[in-house]
């Protein structure tokens, strides 16, 4: 843990769920492995990486396009299904995640979940924990327009600003680790950390990236924010 700081905490912070809290990506790819060899079709690791951090219904139209006769909802329930038998046996964390989620708990920073994931998926990470710790929760059946685009973040921050008061994009922290979902959180104005996992991460200017969230705690992501504004600020 890092020494104590000063610096203001975030207003917010807005996690990912596949990828950057739980190392669920796996699951979802051995599921498109296995419904693809099902159905005759060769689908490889590499292929399933280009998947990663997708809206489940954009997910289904790649495999469509690969050759997979089944519908889009189909698709994404068999998948789905597999994945949720996949954490009911067993959750596993990102290094560090779970520890700077129940630390922001206990500070009183507002939590939403923004995961492309849907209902159930969240549900079962939620009731793995010893309490809830998100005030708001957006899945990705809950939304119109999936990552990259900004609809997701944008109507966390919304969620969380109704229960807490107007909170300020800038100063709210979006976790991610993949290339749509830092795109989404780039693009609905939240101070966007990003840790790379099952894909590269582009060098943005908008992109705080991290090697990894072990030994960062609260603070630390309140200097992120200070940093970036300070970027921000126009030189005269």
């Amino acid at each position: 843990m890092q020494q104590p700081s000063s610096t203001a905490l975030p207003q917010a912070v807005l996690w990912d769920m596949d990828g950057t809290l739980i190392d669920s990506e796996p699951l979802w790819m051995g599921g498109e492995i296995e419904l693809m060899v099902r159905h005759g079709l060769e689908w490889t690791h590499e292929d399933a990486l280009q998947m990663v951090g997708m809206a489940l219904p954009d997910g289904a139209a790649v495999l469509q396009g690969a050759g997979l006769a089944l519908e889009n909802r189909e698709i994404v329930d068999t998948l789905i299904a597999h994945v949720l038998a996949g954490l009911r046996t067993a959750v596993e964390w990102r290094p560090g995640a779970r520890e700077l989620l129940l630390e922001l708990h206990a500070a009183g920073v507002p939590q939403a979940l923004v995961t492309m994931s849907e209902t159930p998926l969240a549900e079962a990470l939620i009731e793995g924990l010893p309490f809830n710790p998100f005030d708001a929760v957006v899945t990705g059946d809950l939304v119109t327009r999936g990552k990259p685009d900004p609809e997701p973040y944008a109507r966390g921050l919304e969620l969380l600003s109704a229960k807490h008061g107007e909170l300020d994009p800038s100063r709210s922290v979006a976790i991610e680790d993949s290339r749509p979902g830092t795109a989404s959180a780039i693009a609905a104005g939240l101070v966007t950390v990003g840790v790379p996992f099952m894909q590269g991460l582009p060098r943005l200017a908008d992109l705080n990236l991290l090697t990894s969230l072990e030994g960062v705690d609260a603070a630390a992501l309140g200097r992120i924010v200070a940093d970036d504004a300070a970027r921000r600020v126009p030189r005269g």
